[in-house]
């Protein structure tokens, strides 16, 4: 299994963008996309993608807002649950997505999926945990 930390506040993949000559993919999504790339890479720097199929967990913590009051940023810390915009899809789409060649051949390879997100009191990040399913062999 292997295990990693994204700093930085969690962000969705965006949708594509139309416009009457071309399609793009938004240049926020593009580089954070990067950002999880060079992240696993230099935690990973001579990791071999995983064959078979994948099992990811993938957490999203965000902060408190300051504007809440004390109560309720206890309320939060206690509770965890973050109900609030990027949805979880769009969470897990960008992560998985940037690790394609990478962690995994492709993200058709992942078979179970969790994602949460809640809040933190510390700093936010995103924490991906994958770990390979092993192939089992008739005898």
């Amino acid at each position: 299994m292997i295990k990693f930390e994204i700093i930085g506040k969690p962000i969705g993949k965006q949708r594509p963008r139309v416009t009457r000559w071309t399609t793009y993919t938004p240049d926020k999504t593009i580089n954070y996309e990067t950002f999880v790339r060079y992240t696993f890479i230099n935690e990973f720097p001579n990791f071999t993608p995983m064959e078979n199929a994948v099992k990811a967990k993938i957490t999203a913590y965000f902060e408190v807002p300051k504007s809440y009051s004390k109560k309720k940023k206890k309320e939060c810390l206690v509770n965890l649950d973050y109900t609030h915009k990027p949805d979880v899809d769009n969470i897990a789409k960008i992560i998985l997505d940037s690790l394609n060649g990478l962690a995994y051949h492709d993200d058709n390879q992942i078979s179970c999926l969790l994602v949460f997100k809640n809040y933190t009191d510390g700093q936010e990040k995103v924490v991906v945990e994958l770990e390979e399913i092993a192939k089992v062999t008739e005898e």
